[in-house]
């Protein structure tokens, strides 16, 4: 098993933390930049919180 198999695994166990961590990532690099590239920033946050719903319901 890979590295990013294992990040994915560990990620599918506990959503509810990683999006936490999405957005205290968020933050930070907002915070750092002055809010220069909030609104890329918050393009990503939302696809990785998009495919961490998609993983936890394959079907949809």
């Amino acid at each position: 098993m890979g590295l990013m198999d294992k990040a994915k695994e560990m990620l599918g166990k506990h959503p509810d933390q990683a999006k936490q961590g999405i957005d205290k990532a968020g933050d930070m690099i907002d915070e750092r930049t002055g809010g220069q590239h909030a609104d890329k920033v918050d393009k990503v946050q939302d696809k990785a919180r998009e495919y961490l719903d998609r993983d936890q319901n394959p079907q949809q």
